[in-house]
């Protein structure tokens, strides 16, 4: 259990990290932001899409482990060698985490504040699921 915790940590800050590079390099000028601020098309396709895939996957990601087809899956299968769970646990992360980063980019392309705050939320929503050592075993365990 104690690899699969390290697996979904290295995912968490892994991703955090990527985006505050991000930050780093366009707020520094290394990276020029707004390239795209003139496609007005393009920024709106991009936030409609986002817009979507971030209100769709926060509680997808927030109750991944309480339907009870995915609980009886974990359970069933609590071995460590099964895989279920960090399977599982993987695609929760990615589901937020990704988008996070998409929004970051998406951010200093198009100069957009909606794509920022789309960004914190997700942030802020990946902090409910952080991959600690006792939620791990509290969540291959039955309850």
């Amino acid at each position: 259990m104690r690899r699969t915790c390290n697996i979904l940590l290295g995912l968490f800050w892994g991703s955090i990290v990527l985006s505050l590079l991000m930050v780093v390099l366009f707020e520094s000028d290394l990276l020029l932001p707004g390239d795209w601020t003139t496609d007005k098309s393009a920024e709106f396709l991009w936030a409609v899409v986002m817009e979507l895939l971030t209100i769709c996957v926060i509680p997808l990601a927030l109750r991944l482990f309480h339907f009870t087809k995915v609980e009886k899956q974990i359970i069933s299968s609590s071995s460590e060698t099964s895989g279920a769970y960090r399977r599982l646990a993987i695609l929760r992360l990615l589901l937020l985490m990704i988008p996070l980063v998409a929004n970051t980019f998406l951010y200093y392309m198009f100069m957009n504040v909606a794509f920022g705050y789309m960004g914190i939320i997700l942030l802020l929503s990946a902090c409910f699921i952080y991959p600690s050592l006792s939620r791990c075993l509290s969540e291959t365990q039955e309850v």
